[in-house]
């Protein structure tokens, strides 16, 4: 096929997919669908219509921290063997609490819940993965410092396939569920800071007090806003600072800070349908989890975090 025909074929699938007499059926349903289910389709151009579903319930990413150094430092057996353990530790422990396993990109694995008590299984699930990776990947994987970062969201999901009909060995690369909706990717992004230390300077000022009576100086570190806030007012060309003492002062670079974030993060709907659904849990009674300063890519909302663990994977490994 000459290019030119290949992008005139492509356009024709475009506008056929985009007219408005192309037909998409929604079809709403609280439990996963698997990649069989007859009520999701491809784009059938001919009939002109696609089958979607729409599932509003919790999603729970959770993946290996520092995978890329980890994969630099290691060889390739030993690399192979640690992801084979993580992988399908994971799909365990979601399946333990009813979690349906619906993507495994790399490290990365996501579950999906069916609504019915979808706040506990998937916190329960979180909790179990992280008192894994803590007490049983992190002793038996030996010579790293084994982490992983857990994150989760709730809200409605629509769920729909994507490419195309293939046939043949590769058609399996071809088939795929795909997850569209605010909660699939703010999971996602959580799971991205969970566990994860970030580093950081902020531009400061050292300003130099100097005490006539001993002739002794001392140096402060401020930040620029907290400088500025002790100089007063003035017309003229010269400082008036609030302190007495004030002598000097140059630019700086305050730091270095860290902060790490917790291994599981969760969003405030998740912490509120938990309350909701089960408000004597111990997550609930106990504050387990609590509001954290985290930053969200396309999330306004509050997050809370925290570092669960079942106490029984701790006297498992003690025996």
């Amino acid at each position: 096929m000459a290019l030119d025909d290949f992008f005139q074929s492509i356009d024709d699938e475009v506008k056929t997919i985009l007219d408005s007499s192309f037909e998409v059926v929604i079809t709403e349903t609280n439990y996963v669908p698997d990649f069989d289910d007859a009520n999701i389709t491809y784009d059938n151009l001919d009939t002109q219509k696609k089958k979607c579903k729409r599932l509003e319930s919790c999603v729970l990413y959770v993946d290996i921290r520092d995978s890329a150094k980890i994969s630099a430092s290691k060889q390739p057996h030993t690399l192979a063997k640690m992801y084979s353990t993580f992988v399908r530790s994971m799909i365990s422990c979601a399946k333990y609490y009813g979690g349906h396993v619906r993507n495994i990109i790399g490290d990365r694995v996501m579950v999906v819940f069916d609504k019915e008590n979808c706040f506990k299984n998937a916190i329960d699930t979180a909790v179990l993965m992280n008192s894994v990776c803590k007490h049983i990947l992190n002793k038996r994987i030996k010579s790293t410092d084994f982490k992983c970062g857990i994150g989760i969201d709730y809200g409605k999901m629509l769920i729909t396939k994507s490419c195309a009909i293939r046939q043949g060995a590769e058609k399996e690369f071809y088939r795929t569920l795909v997850w569209l909706g605010r909660p699939a990717n703010t999971a996602s992004r959580l799971t991205d800071l969970a566990f994860k230390t970030e580093t950081w300077t902020t531009p400061g000022i050292r300003q130099g007090n100097h005490y006539k009576y001993t002739d002794k100086w001392l140096w402060l570190d401020k930040t620029v806003d907290g400088f500025l806030d002790d100089l007063e007012v003035t017309y003229s060309r010269n400082l008036k600072h609030k302190d007495e003492d004030f002598c000097s002062f140059h630019k700086t670079i305050l730091g270095p800070y860290s902060n790490t974030y917790s291994p599981i993060l969760l969003t405030k709907a998740v912490i509120d349908g938990l309350k909701k659904s089960h408000p004597n849990v111990d997550y609930i009674e106990n504050e387990l989890f609590r509001k954290k300063e985290v930053k969200v890519r396309d999330y306004s909302g509050d997050v809370y975090g925290g570092d669960v663990t079942f106490t029984a994977v701790k006297e498992y490994e003690d025996a």
